[in-house]
């Protein structure tokens, strides 16, 4: 069995984002040269996300507002967390919803995807530098 790791740096420049990174996955599969396995795909850090949805802007932003409304950036006194002298409170509770990780087969050498799904970096807590582990395993 092959195995082939991987780490992808992303840095968004403002607070909040959503980054398409179905290409860098793939370009990570080609190199592995795994043709039949699994995929692991997981944020390294706790205030940014990996999932899989429709690559569409609409839906972008509807997440934006949703999490938002969810966990409200401010005040930054509604988080105990924020007493730490940070103030990203919202963004850890929004990792929380959105997920940490993705696995996806692997089969004939391609992401076993559905229709319209999409491996997306989901930042809540941007402008510095982050990685995300790219894991595949399998023949």
């Amino acid at each position: 069995m092959k195995s082939f790791r991987k780490e992808l740096v992303f840095e968004i420049s403002t607070r909040r984002g959503f980054v398409n990174i179905t290409e860098q996955v793939e370009n990570c599969l080609r190199e592995s040269g795994v043709v039949e396995g699994l995929l692991l795909c997981n944020a390294m850090h706790i205030t940014a996300s990996v999932f899989i949805n429709d690559d569409e802007s609409g839906l972008h932003q509807d997440y934006e507002r949703w999490l938002e409304n969810l966990a409200p950036h401010e005040p930054l006194s509604l988080y105990q967390h924020n007493n730490t002298g940070e103030d990203n409170g919202d963004a850890h509770l929004k990792r929380t919803v959105m997920g940490r990780e993705v696995v996806v087969a692997v089969t004939k050498g391609r992401l076993d995807f559905g229709p319209w799904e999409q491996i997306f970096y989901g930042e809540f807590d941007g402008r510095r530098k982050k990685r995300v582990l790219v894991k595949i395993i399998g023949e």
